[in-house]
């Protein structure tokens, strides 16, 4: 009470925070010493990274053959009737990103001074283009010209270029099918000869290929609020459908981002920033956020996915994979269980250590400090358990061919630790030449294609809020009607909220990473009938 008493003082002293301010804040299930602490990195500012060197083939990731695959696929299958099995998918997101340019069409497009090749040319858009040439292709195609057809009396009359534009304007209406506003999620993506697919379905249909124990399989999606009604409408149409076709049982399970993990958003001078109401404005965490919800999750092995990394081709060349990671995770934690178990019942001699320390080096990718050799053998036995007491997982890896996002790096901390990290652009210092370049070197992109392991040898769940590196956050520039304003997203979920846990990256093929940035990707083969 003291020091929530004295955080509170020092706020008012510096930011003249009135008591309103502070009952707000409390509404929101926002700790103080949390807004203090946001309050100061908007002042101080996050230090970027340091990298120390890309990750690549042999020197931080794991090459592995065609046969290898096949043994920790199989590894796994062996052992998953003893374990509880989940698939987690954050899948809040609205596709507003999604259909961005069509958006900017809408926006800038003078229906009745130009023609839609006017509006290309004049633009230099290279998105449109592609869009109207594949129009047929996407799977909301039939549906949404159907309901044109019906709106528009004229439509038979219609220039090729103005069905387009009608077209086009429907898909975004947000009194017809709202496609950006509606949670990415819930969209069309994949024709079937018998039907259309959403990412939700082929979530279920993932999650009983490769996320099935017993016969049993349990998914998590984290949505907004206002979107699980549609969720579940998606769920109670094809739930029944695919478990007769897996011959699976299906649970499934929701959580919202809490609102406790909003941050504070401040003007451009850093103090906090007031909505025309003279309210403080509160902004989403990221998805650095959902490590709280992965931390409610019950389970031996968590699958982690980005919703829109579904595919309609090869569903069990990527099971195969997946499974295949999640063997990676079980041979791996079984040694280091072991390893465990024997220092809690005094089981480790003197000469057993270097043997460890060369496992945790070559296979964890663990390093211990320099004077290592120098502790007694008791500060050996702690630091290693220190070491090995953590949350695992096994990243898969795909060759860098251009896509925005993280990377897998080396980086080395303030206090001189190297460790495995998953980086993002935001958080390098691209002012200095020599980071530009271990940027340039990298060869691997982070598909967000995760095998976690949260539970110690023990059986009991770690607390992954002790595993963050909330030095790792980011400050995002943005506009609130009109005025410009800076927020700060926590540190990614599988950044910075990752940061302190057992790190293996392995390369995958390419066929397993199949996501929907932009609408057009949905012409990609992954995402058409063969």
């Amino acid at each position: 009470m003291e020091e929530e008493i004295t955080t509170k003082n020092s706020l008012i002293a510096k930011y003249k925070l009135t008591n309103a301010d502070f009952e707000q804040i409390k509404n929101h299930g926002i700790a103080l010493d949390k807004i203090e602490g946001e309050l100061f990195l908007f002042e101080s500012g996050i230090p970027k990274v340091y990298l120390k060197k890309p990750a690549t083939i042999h020197d931080g990731i794991v090459k592995l053959t065609a046969d290898d695959f096949k043994n920790y696929a199989a590894l796994f299958d062996q052992k998953k009737s003893n374990l509880k099995l989940k698939k987690f998918v954050p899948a809040s997101g609205a596709a507003s990103r999604m259909f961005k340019f069509l958006n900017e069409f809408l926006n800038e497009f003078n229906a009745e001074d130009e023609t839609i090749n006017a509006y290309i040319n004049r633009k230099k858009d290279k998105n449109l283009p592609v869009f109207l040439a594949g129009i047929e292709k996407f799977p909301f195609y039939e549906e949404v010209k159907s309901k044109v057809k019906k709106l528009i009396p004229n439509y038979y009359s219609l220039e090729s270029h103005e069905k387009n534009y009608h077209f086009i304007k429907l898909m975004m209406d947000s009194n017809h099918f709202d496609f950006a506003n509606k949670p990415k999620a819930a969209l069309d993506f994949h024709k079937y000869t018998s039907h259309i697919a959403t990412p939700v379905e082929e979530h279920l249909n993932e999650c009983a290929s490769y996320a099935a124990s017993n016969g049993v399989s349990h998914l998590h999606f984290t949505v907004s609020k206002n979107h699980e009604n549609l969720f579940q409408q998606i769920i109670d149409e094809v739930k029944k459908k695919v478990e007769n076709k897996t011959n699976t049982s299906l649970n499934v399970h929701y959580s919202y981002q809490n609102k406790s993990t909003d941050t504070i958003a401040v003007a451009i001078n850093n103090q906090p920033f007031r909505d025309e109401n003279g309210d403080l404005v509160f902004r989403p965490g990221g998805h650095g956020a959902l490590i709280h919800n992965l931390n409610t999750l019950n389970a031996d092995v968590i699958f982690i996915k980005n919703v829109d990394n579904v595919i309609q081709n090869h569903t069990e060349e990527t099971t195969l994979y997946k499974k295949a990671l999640a063997g990676v995770l079980l041979d791996l934690q079984q040694e280091v269980f072991l390893i465990l178990k024997d220092i809690d019942t005094n089981k480790i001699e003197e000469k057993q250590i270097n043997s460890i320390v060369d496992f945790m080096q070559k296979k964890l990718n663990i390093d211990l400090i320099e004077n290592f050799k120098n502790y007694t053998f008791e500060n050996k036995i702690a630091a290693i358990k220190n070491k090995l007491n953590r949350p695992i997982r096994v990243c898969g890896m795909v060759i860098n061919e251009g896509e925005p996002g993280g990377g897998p790096f080396w980086i080395k901390s303030f206090k001189g630790n190297i460790s495995l990290q998953i980086i993002e652009s935001s958080q390098v210092d691209i002012t200095n030449p020599e980071q530009l370049e271990i940027v340039a070197k990298s060869t691997h992109f982070n598909p967000v294609d995760l095998v976690c392991g949260i539970k110690n040898y023990c059986g009991e769940k770690f607390d992954l809020i002790d595993f963050i590196d909330h030095s790792t956050g980011f400050i995002v520039h943005k506009n609130n009607k009109g005025k410009d304003l800076k927020g700060y997203e926590l540190p990614g979920l599988w950044n910075g909220a990752m940061a302190k846990w057992t790190t293996i990256f392995v390369e995958v093929p390419l066929v397993t990473f199949n996501p929907v940035k932009t609408v057009n990707d949905l012409l990609k083969p992954a995402h058409q009938p063969q």
